[in-house]
């Protein structure tokens, strides 16, 4: 995809592309929402000192309880979002076929094993009631 003499990057006319620049449009609205009811809950709702291990053992509790979900989506979001800007970064700046390929390869490899080892702290995770100190 070409820059017009304007400097303005065109909106992609189909496939790949097309999809990516939707989905950043749609992603970068739910991501909004879900960061700023985090922020909210996490800083206006609750203070600081409520937040502990058992704060977040109580939140998960149920094995398919809401708040697991709704951290599931915002780090999937997230973490869709963020490497597909940083896959059109590599496209736009990387410009030799073979170092975009390591590139690429890198930002997938790298990105996919964070998202694996979010999902699974997300879903996997199994509260310990937290019992007091003596």
């Amino acid at each position: 995809m070409a820059i017009s003499e304007a400097g303005i990057r065109p909106k992609p006319i189909g496939g790949l592309e097309l999809w990516s620049w939707v989905f950043m449009r749609l992603s970068g609205v739910a991501l909004l929402g879900l960061a700023l009811g985090h922020l909210w809950l996490m800083h206006m709702v609750h203070t600081v000192e409520e937040i502990d291990y058992a704060f977040v053992a109580e939140r998960y509790g149920a094995t398919f309880s809401f708040w697991r979900w709704y951290d599931m989506a915002l780090l999937v979001l997230a973490m869709l979002h963020g490497l597909n800007g940083v896959r059109i970064l590599i496209d736009d700046h990387v410009h030799t076929r073979r170092w975009r390929g390591v590139a690429l390869s890198l930002l997938y490899g790298v990105g996919g094993a964070f998202l694996i080892v979010g999902a699974v702290v997300i879903l996997i995770f199994q509260p310990q009631l937290a019992q007091a100190i003596p």
